[in-house]
């Protein structure tokens, strides 16, 4: 029914696609997951970002510029409305949550941006 050549042939032919299906073409950093690559690239944005905002800017713009923050708090202190809003800006543990302490704190009273940083949060 099929010569042996070409009987030869589809062997040769399966044998090459089942050898070469195995390959995979890797681009790009080899020591780094695309989830690693995405939260430093966050980050470096979130700093880059926060080091530009000027103060007296809103909540609203920050919001617009920053997208949503990784964490809230929102309270009231001396008559005003005390927003501050936490965006990761470093890195300290290695266990794929975020922590405030991997975050810069946004300090807003009335809804404007009045510090940012640890100690405008501490002096709170």
């Amino acid at each position: 029914m099929f010569s042996a050549a070409a009987v030869q042939k589809l062997l040769i032919v399966t044998a090459a696609t089942l050898a070469l299906s195995g390959c995979v073409v890797a681009i790009g950093d080899k020591t780094e997951t695309s989830s690693e690559s995405g939260w430093r690239k966050t980050q470096q944005f979130n700093l880059q970002t926060i080091n530009q905002l000027a103060l007296g800017v809103s909540s609203e713009e920050v919001r617009n510029m920053l997208g949503a923050p990784d964490f809230t708090e929102l309270f009231q202190k001396d008559g005003q409305q005390v927003q501050v809003l936490f965006y990761r800006t470093h890195h300290r543990h290695s266990d794929g949550k975020t922590t405030k302490d991997e975050c810069t704190p946004l300090v807003f009273k009335d809804n404007r941006l009045s510090g940012w940083g640890d100690k405008a949060y501490q002096y709170l």
